[in-house]
């Protein structure tokens, strides 16, 4: 394994745990700890306090669980059933060349007969364009392919992050970006073939998504004619981490390399910022009208108010709620990692056939709070809010913070009558699934 020293003492984000607590998020810890070890070479809470958001880590595959690699969650075979046989549709795929994103009429176009749409991939357009050494993107894959929906999930749970996946195929000694850095901290897994990595220290460190390399394309290019901070090819199963704004480019050797990009969605201290300053319009200080024929250009005009603004913000931030805050973070964060996919039919099948004999489960990957409210209890979900009676409370909890539960065996609940119709209800909002 191979790490480096930050490049400076800029602030850091939070570390994950070095475990996931999967107490309500209805996945078994061990496999949220699985996948994060599939990625790094190195003991969880080390990861945590030596590289998250700080330094490159290097992890070969010799140094990993999983001597296969990563073919499972993804291999060249599937790459092609995704490009040939499943319909696949902008902007599901990206192609670059030459450091360019080509127009999508250069690959896409009708489906043929029943698939009235003119997006679709074609694969005759993308074979020529692979051949003259374009690299393809299959972007989102965490929401399209089944090992993948599985893995990222479970990482996800492990960093407390939101997370993206793509896959990156190039064609023999081929680059498809320029130097770059991402918004985002990034797991590089190398399925297959060689590519060669020149890492370079960050002309911005900590970027936010607004803050993209393209406004800073000059330092970018002037730093990567230096010296490289890390300068490797990666092997088949061989792992990379990436904090955000580390500058990277990659070139596939003598063969074709499939590469997946797994990133990490940061949340920052910026959020908390934004959060504050949205929950501050509660202050009548704060809403304050200017004085009549303020001149907002003066200097001069501006620096009382700008004063007396300061003075109320802060305030106002002496007082912030925590609570408010974590509010609407959650509302900002857990729509952004989908818990498992549900079978609708399934599902409405099971809703049916239900007895006090069936036996239930949390929906994988789900994220809930449960809050009283009065002679309520409101159950919220990464995408709505549920409100129940307050006696609903234990069953609720134990239908999902536990393991698979019979129905019959709900506590506090004076019927099995009862104890069905809260089951039902929450089969139907997808908060849980047959066991």
């Amino acid at each position: 394994m191979t790490h480096l020293d930050p490049p400076g003492g800029h602030g850091r984000p939070a570390a994950p745990s070095p475990a996931a607590d999967a107490s309500d998020l209805g996945e078994p810890a061990e496999r949220t700890t699985a996948a994060l070890a599939r990625c790094v070479s190195v003991e969880a809470a080390k990861f945590a306090a030596a590289h998250w958001g700080r330094t490159p880590l290097l992890s070969r595959a010799a140094d990993l669980p999983n001597p296969a690699g990563f073919t499972d969650l993804l291999s060249p075979a599937d790459a092609d059933e995704l490009l040939s046989r499943r319909g696949l549709r902008t902007p599901f795929l990206r192609v670059a060349k030459d450091g360019q994103v080509l127009p999508a009429a250069r690959y896409t176009g009708g489906g043929g007969a029943g698939a009235e749409i003119d997006d679709q991939v074609l694969d005759e357009k993308i074979l020529q364009l692979y051949a003259d050494g374009a690299t393809l993107v299959l972007q989102g894959l965490h929401r399209t392919w089944p090992a993948l929906i599985d893995f990222t999930r479970d990482l996800s749970l492990a960093v407390s992050q939101p997370l993206q996946v793509n896959a990156y195929l190039t064609p023999p000694d081929s680059q498809g970006f320029a130097t770059h850095y991402d918004t985002h901290d990034v797991f590089v897994l190398q399925v297959d073939g060689r590519k060669h990595w020149r890492i370079h220290p960050p002309v911005l460190p900590d970027p936010l998504e607004r803050q993209a390399w393209g406004g800073r394309a000059d330092e970018v290019a002037a730093t990567a004619q230096g010296p490289a901070a890390l300068d490797v090819v990666l092997e088949p199963g061989d792992a990379l981490y990436l904090p955000r704004g580390w500058l990277h480019s990659a070139q596939a050797q003598e063969s074709s390399s499939l590469h997946l990009t797994v990133g990490v969605r940061a949340l920052t201290r910026y959020a908390l910022v934004e959060e504050l300053l949205a929950l501050a319009a509660e202050d009548q200080r704060l809403r304050a009208t200017l004085p009549f024929g303020t001149d907002v250009a003066d200097p001069d005009a501006i620096e009382p108010e700008l004063t007396e603004t300061v003075e109320a913000l802060r305030d106002w931030l002496r007082r912030a709620d925590p609570a408010h805050v974590a509010a609407r973070l959650r509302q900002r964060a857990w729509p952004a990692s989908r818990p498992a996919p549900i079978r609708p039919l399934a599902q409405a099948a099971a809703i049916t056939a239900l007895t006090a004999d069936s036996r239930v489960t949390a929906r994988a990957g789900l994220r809930w709070q449960l809050a009283t409210e009065g002679d309520r209890v409101a159950l919220r979900l990464f995408d709505r809010t549920i409100t129940l009676p307050a006696p609903c409370e234990p069953a609720v909890r134990a239908l999902l913070a536990g393991p698979p539960i019979r129905v019959g065996d709900l506590p506090d609940l004076d019927t099995d009558a009862d104890r069905l119709t809260l089951t039902r209800r929450l089969l139907r909002e997808a908060a849980l699934t047959p066991a």
